[in-house]
């Protein structure tokens, strides 16, 4: 018999997920490890940990297999819908730690914003448009989502998107959007939201700190667009 058809119990006690977990902590585990912890159990001929590899290879990062639905990962031959809730819960924590370690700081980088919404959003399948709000020291208010789905001109009109931050009294805003094919590159019409946007800031005396795309790493490119940076603002 093959190690890739070993059962997990049937590896030795050190290279068993669950035990190096335990002995080393999570940051010793490959990804396909910790995901296997989740899975319990393979397939027939298959263990766990060879399900996890086959995933992350068929959604090529965990970002792509965040993006799934849980009907989508139940269908997925090794998972089914039992472990399809467990694997959506695991990324869904993971959003939310990511959320609450950056709700007590400045939020005034695109870094920081890639940080706080960078993992939520890629994992959607259609465009979200977000506005951050920010009080005086520029710590996080809330967030309140303006679209979902393409984005028009008349959902992104600036009465829609500056609406929250006149309602609850927000000092500055940033604006993120992500786009669903991975590549955070502005658009045309993204380029004109951000002109008249910056227009609309000035004249109701709200400060528009930057407007920040949300993409994917692929190909070694930043997972992010800022207008800012680019000084298109």
């Amino acid at each position: 018999m093959g190690m890739a058809t070993l059962r997990i119990h049937e590896l030795p006690p050190d290279e068993r997920p669950r035990e190096k977990l335990a002995a080393h902590g999570a940051a010793a585990l490959s990804d396909s490890e910790l995901i296997a912890i989740l899975l319990r159990t393979g397939m027939q001929g298959a263990n766990a940990i060879d399900v996890a590899r086959q995933l992350l290879a068929a959604y090529q990062s965990l970002s792509g297999l965040a993006r799934c639905t849980v009907e989508e990962l139940s269908k997925i031959k090794g998972v089914g819908p039992a472990k399809a809730v467990q694997l959506a819960a695991a990324f869904g924590l993971a959003s939310r730690l990511a959320k609450e370690t950056l709700v007590r700081q400045r939020l005034d980088t695109p870094e920081l914003i890639h940080e706080l919404l960078g993992a939520e959003m890629r994992a959607l399948s259609k465009e979200s448009l977000r506005v951050v709000l920010l009080d005086t020291k520029f710590h996080l208010m809330r967030i309140e989502e303006i679209s979902h789905g393409t984005l028009n001109e008349s959902v992104a009109h600036p009465r829609e998107i500056f609406r929250p931050a006149l309602i609850y009294a927000a000092y500055a805003v940033i604006l993120v959007h992500n786009h669903p094919s991975g590549d955070p590159a502005p658009s045309t019409a993204d380029q004109r939201l951000t002109r008249q946007l910056s227009q609309a800031a000035e004249l109701l005396q709200i400060r528009l700190l930057d407007h920040v795309i949300i993409g994917s790493a692929d190909n070694g490119r930043t997972p992010y667009f800022s207008f800012k940076e680019a000084g298109l603002m």
